[in-house]
């Protein structure tokens, strides 16, 4: 995915670190709220550019495991006091274990029941007893809603230097019937320093399960979960907590 990798430098214009205030901030509270220990010590899985970290850091000590190398750059660049790991939440196992597990968006990238089943075996690997796991999906099957979006940003540098700035269109398409999977579209236009502008096709293929399958695999992976929703901007999200009880 080339977001993640030939991109990744420009992901600041993709997805700035400001726009994460309110979430992180949720996250944390939900991670407290849910926990029977107390919290401090967090894994997050699939970190990415580190934009949920960047906030989530002033009050916890993260640990951040992240495949792409390019994507760990941006973060390290943002979030320098936390521990980068290279690894993959399906497979990663480290010789530690912590007080919450966070996975976010990333989490989409699971596109089988069995992908899904490892990435949360992974969580409940990490996590202490009493301690509490948290996902946040861009979609269970129950939530889902094909959309096209516009979004982007200019790179923010002193008045009268050049920036470079993108644009881009996020288009969801509906699953195959029968299909655990979607796949959505990013059409981005780059604008170089140089006033040069190219265009980038870039595919993703997600995940798409329903809530029961979200329970049952939490609860299969000795985790004692519960679903809420919420609307955000008229959309709705799930949200997903667990507690490890042993």
């Amino acid at each position: 995915m080339k977001l993640y990798d030939e991109l990744a430098s420009w992901w600041p214009l993709v997805s700035h670190p400001d726009d994460y205030v309110e979430e992180a901030r949720d996250a944390v509270e939900t991670l407290r709220a849910a926990a029977r220990r107390p919290v401090r010590e967090v894994l997050e899985l699939g970190s990415g550019g580190g934009n949920n970290a960047s906030h989530m850091k002033r009050e916890l000590a993260l640990t951040l495991v992240e495949p792409s190398a390019a994507m760990r750059e941006v973060s390290g660049a943002l979030n320098p006091e936390c521990l980068h790991v290279a690894g993959d939440m399906r497979s990663v196992r480290l010789d530690r274990r912590f007080d919450a597990v966070f996975v976010h968006d990333a989490v989409m990238y699971m596109r089988s029941e069995g992908d899904l089943a490892a990435a949360i075996a992974t969580a409940a690997h990490h996590v202490r007893p009493d301690g509490a796991v948290l996902i946040l999906p861009d979609a269970t099957l129950e939530t889902f809603v094909p959309r096209a979006e516009l979004h982007g940003g200019d790179e923010r540098v002193a008045p009268g230097m050049p920036a470079r700035s993108l644009r881009y269109l996020e288009w969801s398409l509906p699953p195959l019937a029968g299909a655990t999977s979607f796949f959505t579209h990013f059409a981005l236009l780059l604008k170089e320093r140089d006033g040069s502008v190219r265009s980038v096709h870039d595919v993703h293929e997600e995940g798409l399960f329903p809530r029961a399958t979200w329970l049952r695999l939490l609860s299969d992976a000795g985790l004692e979960p519960r679903l809420s929703s919420r609307v955000i901007d008229g959309i709705a999200y799930d949200t997903l907590v667990a507690v490890r009880t042993a």
